[in-house]
């Protein structure tokens, strides 16, 4: 399995405290079947920042000890940004880095309560510019929850979506699992990744979520997801169906 979102970069962000910690996690992705994790600090979301030229230091820090200890995990360069105005302008003076350094996709992180009035024209803009934006954890961003028709012309401009394993599986609640399922449901999302912060409050999580999505859907789905991670990890296109918009319930979810 590949992981293209997990804050395994000791002493960053909020995730990995320290080098213990980092290789706690690459064990435990070890233990979950993940052999490849794309590290993404966050970036730019009022509390850190992680340029690239940093980020690539810190990567290949992390694989020499990871090889050293023959743990067999690789880690890969990314970033979590949070979306900013300019941030076409912080490709072109590298302090933006994409997934696996040179690839199209660009992970972007919405605020937590809303989506930006200028989110629609900027995201469009990068797609101009040869990246493809990937929208990640959007089923815990409150307004796309009450008004997912958002989220649907989104997707359907072109932008990806990462959905959290996490949430699949109720780690944040009923009403974002039911979320979840209704993203996957409506083809509004095209890879699942951990978004694992450590160990314990916020494992990674991938097994159990695959083994659900497998029993709900098929593991005909899966394979999609999964063959997605691989895809942008490479900078191939990834594969998925035409987006639909959500549905309102007239009755209880399957979740709630």
């Amino acid at each position: 399995m590949i992981d293209i979102h997990c804050h395994i970069l000791p002493g960053v962000d909020d995730g990995a405290r320290n080098l213990e910690d980092s290789i706690e996690m690459a064990k435990a992705a070890v233990a979950q079947g993940i052999h490849t994790i794309v590290a993404t600090p966050h970036h730019r979301n009022n509390q850190f920042d992680n340029l690239r030229v940093n980020i690539l230091e810190h990567v290949d820090k992390l694989n020499a000890i990871l090889q050293e200890k023959n743990i067999p995990v690789n880690i890969l360069p990314g970033q979590e940004t949070r979306i900013y105005g300019d941030l076409s302008g912080g490709l072109e003076t590298r302090e933006i880095l994409a997934v696996n350094s040179d690839t199209p996709y660009i992970l972007v992180e919405l605020p937590t309560s809303s989506v930006p009035k200028y989110t629609n024209k900027l995201l469009y803009d990068l797609q101009v510019e040869g990246y493809t934006p990937v929208i990640v954890h959007p089923e815990r961003n409150s307004e796309l929850l009450s008004k997912p028709d958002k989220l649907y012309e989104l997707v359907k401009s072109g932008v990806l979506t990462q959905v959290t394993a996490a949430s699949l599986v109720g780690k944040f609640g009923k009403k974002i699992r039911s979320f979840s399922h209704d993203i996957l449901q409506a083809n509004l999302t095209h890879v699942i990744a951990s978004d694992a912060h450590n160990v314990k409050s916020r494992g990674f999580m991938m097994q159990d979520a695959f083994k659900e999505l497998e029993n709900i859907y098929g593991f005909e789905l899966v394979s999609i997801l999964k063959e997605n991670a691989e895809r942008i990890i490479a900078g191939d296109t990834v594969v998925g169906d035409v987006p639909s918009k959500i549905q309102k319930k007239k009755f209880f979810g399957l979740f709630n």
